[in-house]
């Protein structure tokens, strides 16, 4: 289905990311990594993507929180494995703390990465786009674009403001063949949120299941993790033909956390 396409996925050495670049080169698309983390580890990554699907995949290492990395990034793709059809903005990062303690640095380093990212990384795809008059830009916001928790100020205000920035994206190229819609995920079972159970499992000296239910239960009534997976189809069916159509939406993948 996507054979001849190129994807960025920002954020994708792990989690999400990477569930979501493994269904994109299964569908054909050649992928460009990017993310943090051990040099070897992410290599054994890419080489498997190339492996297990047949398909070419790049790494970069560039920093979203800077724009020219950014920039930098997707000429490689472009250069690297002939274009840049396809941009998944997922990167992000979290703090929390009230809203009169929150650190300013992390305030400025969770709009760069969260949201600043995402309208940099669109910018520079969409001449891409443009040149060939299809793309696909699908932005990882969260249940968060929607509606907020306590003690995420910087985290709800970006997604909030990914969700805005997808519309106007959608807006200015919709009588085109270029998309920009966002996927908002309530609990996914990432590495990450695994860590976060198996530590209130050990401070409340309950059992690894029990603690994956209260924290599941506070916000997600279906009290079932989304998989990184089932994120990577959704990305896939936003490229293909029956998402034409489909422009600035905001897709709840949230167990019902969106509907109460």
């Amino acid at each position: 289905m996507l054979k001849g396409k190129t994807a960025i996925v920002t954020g994708s050495t792990s989690g999400i990311g990477l569930g979501i670049a493994r269904k994109l080169a299964a569908a054909g698309a050649d992928i460009m990594l990017n993310g943090f983390g051990d040099a070897a580890e992410i290599e054994a990554v890419r080489r498997a993507v190339e492996t297990d699907y047949g398909v070419r995949a790049l790494y970069s290492a560039a920093d979203m929180s800077k724009p020219d990395q950014i920039a930098d990034m997707v000429a490689a793709a472009s250069a690297g494995l002939g274009g840049a059809d396809i941009l998944v903005n997922n990167a992000g990062i979290q703090h929390t703390a009230r809203v009169e303690d929150f650190p300013a640095e992390r305030w400025e380093t969770i709009i760069a990465i969260n949201l600043s990212a995402v309208f940099y990384g669109s910018q520079a795809v969409l001449p891409h786009m443009k040149a060939r008059n299809w793309g696909r830009i699908i932005n990882i916001a969260s249940a968060h674009g929607l509606v907020a928790s306590a003690q995420k100020a910087a985290y709800v205000a970006a997604k909030h403001g990914v969700v805005g920035l997808t519309k106007v994206v959608a807006l200015e190229n919709a009588e085109t063949n270029i998309t920009c819609n966002a996927i908002c995920p309530g609990w996914v079972l990432t590495p990450l949120v695994q860590k976060q159970i198996d530590a209130l499992a050990a401070r409340e000296n309950i059992s690894v299941q029990e603690a994956q239910v209260r924290l599941l239960s506070e916000k997600q009534p279906s009290k079932q993790f989304t998989t990184p997976e089932q994120l990577g189809d959704l990305a896939v069916f936003l490229c293909g033909d029956a998402a034409a159509n489909i422009r600035g939406a905001s897709l709840s993948v949230d167990g019902g956390w969106t509907a109460q």
